[in-house]
This record gives structure tokens, C-alpha cells and sequence, in this order.
């Protein structure tokens, strides 16, 4: 497949996101509707919304897309897919069903490639165990897919971004810098090896952290989007009503992501994300600035951050690399609530 996706967008993927402080005060005063069957709504800004069907099964819905993250069509559907189904990852849960949602240019691009693309999501989806159902789609450039995702979860083995608790330890399931990584892609200034890395984290499903999280009895995550790792783990300990100290030099980085950054390679949404978290945040005093602004790097189809407790935090770790989540790692810890919601040490 020659035809370039990248080519035809300015942010792509999760960068495309609209500024989290600006969709912050666009939902501020609507209604939310109340019902004893909704266990988790929008008022914890979390992954998916959660409705108790009976005793043991609660559905899980959410719905993802976006413009293209990488240049060739397969791999562009594998990931916007990934990113979808993610969402019911996090809460615990176990993708069934999605409908695919496009927007595709008909006269500007051949339908050869909105073919690879569609194949891409079919693929990722049936990895999953899941099944495409059917979608919608519209005229319209430049190109977007993602999914609209139904999953299940037993009520008792649900997880929410509102029950970390002091104590906790904070396990970031996959390395970050696909923002960056993808920056320095577009204007040739990144290593073959370092995007090609890129593309199979973003790829990656996020199932083995769902199972690893029931194991270990874990209660409260996050997956890390757009809005960046302290973007989402801002809201996780807002949510749950405590702060985070994370260990900023333990946190896991891709290939030739700091490179890229020091080279000034740092996406228009790490700004935004910066001015949305960053008064939430208080830096140890000489703080690398790379490294700070990978900390708001938006990532697109990111590892789960979970909090899980000290006596099952090692075997947690343990599980997860030997399911192939080679890089995730131990960032940090939940602290009692001060007067900043994440601290972040060198």
C-alpha cells in the first residue's frame, strides 16, 4: 500500500483530541442523568460508562476514534481498534461486540484503502475475542476509524479511576512517547527501529492488564490517551480522592523518544496538556525538562496505570512481563490527598 496517511493530517490519533481543559468547561453545567443501574457516568470523567444489567453481568460502553496515527492503512486500523477496545480493558471488562465508525473521503482516496483500514480493525477486534457488528460512515476528509465497543464485566470485578488508596502502588503497563515518536516520524527525524517500536506498543492490546488487574484483585485504573500520563493519572487520583507521587526516572520510555524531544520534536498537545495539568502537578526542583514534557506527551493507544496493593504489586509486575508487557513498570505510589494531586520526583 503506497498511499500515506499521514500526509493527510496535521494531529493524528489521540493528539487530535480537543483541549481537555476546553471539553472540561463544554461540559460544565449539563445534565447528567441519574439511574441505580448506571455504576459509573461521566461525572468521574472515566474510560466507559458501566450499566448493571443483573447480579453478574454489567456492560460495558464506550466509543473511540480519530485521524490517522501512522501512514500505512493496516496498521492505522489495528491501532485505532486497539485504542477502542481498550477502553473496556480498563474498567476490568471483556470486549463482545463493536461497530466500526468512519469518515472517509471517497473522491480523494481510493477505497482500496479505506479496504486496509477496515481490515486492520477487524483483525485487532477478532484478536480480542470480540465481534464487528456492523458501523456507520460518512463522507469526509481527512480520514477517522475507530469503534464504538460493548463489553461485559462481573459488578464485583469492575474497576473504576476512583479507587486508588493510599498505600497503593502505580503500574504503568507499557512505555510512553508515541507522541513524540510520531512528531519526529513525520518530519524524518526519527530512527526506522524507534517508530517501528512505536507502531507494536500502540498496537498492542491492553488484555493481558485487564487479567493481570482481576488476578491481583485491583479496584482502580486508567488507560494513558491523549490527555497524557499526567494528564490521566491527574484525573485517577482527582477521581479517587487522593495524590500520586510518581518517580519520574522509573517511568518506561520508547526508543528514541527523549531523543527526539531534546531535539525539540514535541507535539502542539503536550503544550495543551501542560497548561491543563500541570498547576495540579509540583516538580522536584530541577526537574529534566525532556523528560517532563514526555510526562505530557499524548500518548494514542497507551499502556493501563493501575493501582495495586504492596503485597501483590511484585507478582502483578511479574504477570504482566511474562504476557509480553516487557516494559511495564512500578512509577509509583498513592499518598493520603495533600494540596497537589500528583507529585513528580527525578
Amino acid at each position: 500500500m503506497s498511499f500515506d496517511l499521514l500526509k493527510t493530517v496535521e494531529y493524528g490519533g489521540c493528539s487530535a483530541k480537543l483541549p481537555p481543559d476546553q471539553l472540561t468547561d463544554a461540559l460544565a453545567g449539563l445534565t447528567h442523568t441519574k439511574h441505580e443501574r448506571l455504576l459509573v457516568d461521566i461525572n468521574t470523567h472515566d474510560d466507559a460508562g458501566v450499566w448493571k444489567l443483573t447480579d453478574d453481568i454489567a456492560l460495558i460502553q464506550t466509543t473511540d476514534f480519530f485521524p490517522p496515527i501512522c501512514s500505512d492503512p493496516y496498521e492505522f486500523g489495528q491501532i485505532a481498534a486497539a485504542n477502542s477496545l481498550s477502553d473496556v480493558y480498563a474498567m476490568g471488562g471483556k470486549p463482545i461486540n463493536a461497530l466500526n465508525i468512519v469518515m472517509f473521503p471517497q473522491n480523494r482516496i481510493g477505497l482500496d484503502v479505506l479496504k486496509e483500514i477496515l481490515r486492520g480493525g477487524i483483525d485487532k477486534v477478532n484478536e480480542s475475542g470480540a465481534v464487528i457488528v456492523g458501523g456507520h460512515t460518512i463522507d469526509d476528509y481527512p480520514p477517522k476509524y475507530g469503534l464504538a465497543v460493548t463489553g461485559i464485566v462481573h459488578p464485583d470485578d469492575l474497576t473504576t479511576n476512583a479507587a486508588a488508596r493510599a498505600g497503593d502502588f502505580l503500574i504503568l503497563t507499557k512505555a510512553i512517547g508515541t507522541g513524540a515518536i510520531v512528531a519526529g516520524h513525520r518530519i524524518e527525524e526519527g530512527t526506522e527501529n524507534g517508530y517501528r517500536q512505536a507502531l507494536e506498543s500502540m498496537k498492542q492490546l491492553n488484555s493481558a492488564g485487564a487479567e493481570v488487574m482481576k488476578k491481583h484483585k485491583v479496584r482502580s485504573a486508567t488507560d494513558i490517551t491523549g490527555f497524557s500520563l499526567l494528564g490521566h493519572a491527574m484525573k485517577m487520583a482527582k477521581a479517587s480522592n487522593v495524590s500520586f507521587r510518581i518517580f519520574a526516572k522509573d517511568v518506561p520510555l520508547l526508543d528514541d523518544a527523549y531523543r527526539l524531544v531534546e531535539m525539540g520534536c514535541i507535539p502542539g498537545a503536550s503544550f495543551r496538556n501542560q497548561r491543563f495539568a500541570e498547576e495540579h502537578c509540583n516538580f522536584e526542583n530541577g526537574m529534566d525538562y525532556n523528560l517532563k514534557m514526555l510526562l505530557f506527551d499524548p500518548q494514542t493507544s497507551g499502556g493501563l496505570l493501575f493501582a495495586v496493593s504492596e503485597e501483590n504489586v511484585e507478582s502483578a509486575l511479574r504477570d504482566l512481563h511474562e504476557h509480553d508487557n516487557l516494559q511495564a513498570a512500578i512509577i509509583g505510589r498513592v499518598e493520603k490527598k495533600k494540596s497537589h494531586m500528583l507529585y513528580i520526583c527525578k
